[in-house]
């Protein structure tokens, strides 16, 4: 795991955000025995009077709803920023491109079978337990129930689906309970302290002692979850991926309270204020956006769109050299790269063809797009499960639309990733999370189908969605 401090000098997330803590490994491979497993929390750390004036303006602004003075903002801190701006924080790393064959559907589903089996050992949640006791976050079993919904979806045996669905529903009890225990709304973050020795869970830690010096230990926990981070945003990351997740077992079972529990994520979701964080924001679009497909119902899309202007487009570089990246180090690391494309890629894809609000979101995501898949066609693999889970979603809302997959590059982007993981996976490593292996291999199944069968695509489209596509 990888603790994003860096110099104030160098004016991580819109400046002189606190120390922020987030799930997403510098080389974004996580591996399928190993979950993800930190934070997304915070703790309150100095700022210069300039940085934190600047910080307030941004959050102000955000809160205003006030587009002149959130753009006038932004300005100031690119400014400040300079030439760092576009840069991530860390240096990055990249992994070639091999020129390995592509999977073909029955390789896929022979990996996705040995797969299944494999999810069932990452298993280490529990109705009941103790979550003060507890050193892993809720995005595990979320990803978990994603990848076991596709692997069983890929493997293609009505005996691979029901274990699927079983390893799916044992995930979703443990995640409608742990939202039942932290008030019935959000997915919540362990309030454990001293149990984890990871970066992300030291940082909860000295969040709780605050807030208990500060005497607010008991308005930001409830029965030994973490549920109110003051206003940085970090629950949104838990809560984006539960409530996702959630709504592709829904999609799977058709049983309705998973959909009420996503439901209740959702109204959470909106609630939050904007943070200045902007891949924060960018789970909760994404949750709002499934919300809506899931239900038609226009509130979650509207709210979706409206976090999306002010939470995660302003921040995004529109001229020179990393036109299209995020200007602060933080965001412009491409894990977090492609969790804002994936927020955008939810919320376009959803709204109407040819309106104003679909051409603004998709300007910014064709845009981001172009700036980083290149890197799949040069240098590497910065990043492979993030970006995988984003140019999947892209892959499936623009399938009718080539010139678009192919002027931002997804589509070479897309096949470059799949050989990359065709190697590891023939060379018996596992390439990535248990949520990125699943969508892959599906996609795989699918786009084989499709061509051997000459399958529609809505057909496709909702294989995809009772997976998670996304």
């Amino acid at each position: 795991m990888v603790r994003n401090r860096v110099a104030r000098s160098a004016l991580p997330v819109l400046l002189c955000l606190p120390v922020l803590l987030s799930g997403c490994r510098g080389d974004g491979s996580e591996a399928l025995a190993a979950a993800p497993a930190a934070a997304g929390l915070s703790v309150a750390g100095s700022a210069s009077p300039g940085e934190a004036e600047l910080r307030a303006a941004t959050a102000a602004a955000m809160a205003a709803r006030d587009a002149a003075a959130l753009t006038d903002a932004v300005e100031q801190a690119r400014r400040l920023l300079g030439e760092r701006a576009g840069i991530p924080e860390v240096k990055e790393r990249f992994q070639p491109i091999p020129s390995a064959a592509p999977l073909q559907a029955e390789e896929a589903r022979r990996l996705a079978a040995r797969s299944l089996p494999r999810l069932e050992t990452l298993r280490w949640w529990r109705v009941g337990m103790d979550p003060l006791q507890l050193g892993r976050p809720l995005r595990e079993p979320a990803a978990v129930l994603i990848g076991a919904l596709a692997l069983g979806e890929a493997a293609g045996t009505d005996a691979a689906r029901r274990r699927a669905l079983a390893v799916a529903t044992d995930a979703g009890e443990f995640l409608l309970w742990a939202q039942a225990e932290a008030g019935g709304t959000l997915c919540p973050f362990p309030a454990s302290r001293g149990v984890a020795d990871s970066a992300p869970f030291k940082a909860s830690a000295r969040f709780l002692e605050a807030a208990e010096r500060e005497g607010r230990l008991q308005h930001v926990t409830r029965n030994g979850w973490t549920i109110d981070d003051l206003g940085d945003g970090g629950l949104q990351f838990d809560n984006g991926e539960c409530g996702a997740a959630l709504l592709a077992l829904h999609a799977a079972s058709g049983e309705a309270r998973w959909l009420d529990a996503a439901r209740r994520m959702g109204e959470w979701a909106i609630a939050q204020p904007l943070s200045v964080n902007w891949n924060y924001n960018a789970f909760s679009v994404h949750l709002l956006a499934e919300l809506y497909a899931a239900t038609g119902e226009a509130r979650w899309l509207d709210a979706a769109l409206d976090k999306a202007r002010f939470g995660m487009i302003p921040g995004q570089l529109r001229d020179g050299p990393y036109a299209g990246r995020w200007l602060d180090p933080h965001n412009a690391r491409p894990a977090y790269h492609y969790i804002l494309l994936r927020g955008l890629a939810a919320l376009a894809r959803r709204l109407p063809a040819g309106t104003p609000e679909r051409v603004e979101v998709e300007a910014a995501l064709s845009l981001g797009l172009a700036a980083r898949n290149r890197d799949f066609t040069g240098p590497g693999a910065a990043n492979k499960d993030h970006a995988l889970q984003s140019l999947l979603m892209v892959d499936a809302g623009w399938r009718t639309e080539p010139a678009f997959l192919a002027g931002t590059g997804t589509e070479a982007a897309l096949a470059a990733l799949e050989r990359l993981a065709a190697q590891q996976w023939r060379s018996g490593r596992d390439p990535l999370g248990p949520h990125a292996a699943g969508l892959l291999l599906a996609h795989v199944v699918r786009r084989g189908q499709s061509s051997d069968a000459a399958l529609g695509g809505g057909d496709e489209d909702r294989a995809g969605g009772a997976a998670g596509d996304g």
